[in-house]
């Protein structure tokens, strides 16, 4: 069993998968726009103009696969309810991927150390999505 985030930006898919790409590395692996669609997407499930917005997206983060969409483009993206865990192997990449994602976000818990990890810190980035970022502690 597997499971996977897909993640629907209303209309903003692009532009986060570019952000994405920039703030962590992430490379786009699968992407299709609605027009490129095998079948045809019922017009009243998506606003008119929307021809060239995403209909399927894979972004490969470190080792995870996320999916991602414009959905119905129906207005702004909201994310409720998760966040997305990021974990990294040491602290100064942590420092650059939490100053990236909260470009245009909103940091609710600056990165510090905590009891499980030499670095933790908690952000929305600018489309909503919460991330936790977390260096793996040291094992040794």
């Amino acid at each position: 069993m597997l499971v996977q985030p897909y993640l629907f930006f209303n209309g903003r898919c692009e532009e986060a998968l570019d952000f994405y790409r920039r703030a962590l590395g992430a490379e786009i692996t699968m992407l299709m726009r609605i027009k490129d669609s095998p079948d045809p997407v019922p017009p009243e499930r998506v606003a008119p103009g929307s021809e060239e917005k995403i209909l399927h997206a894979n972004l490969r983060i470190g080792a995870t696969d996320v999916m991602a969409s414009d959905g119905s483009c129906s207005g702004e993206p909201r994310f409720a309810g998760f966040s997305l865990s990021l974990m990294v192997s040491e602290a100064a990449t942590a420092d650059r991927v939490f100053a990236a994602l909260a470009e245009g976000g909103e940091v609710y818990m600056p990165l510090g150390e905590t009891f499980w990890s030499p670095r933790f810190g908690m952000l929305t980035d600018r489309f909503g999505v919460g991330w936790m970022v977390n260096v793996a502690p040291d094992e040794s």
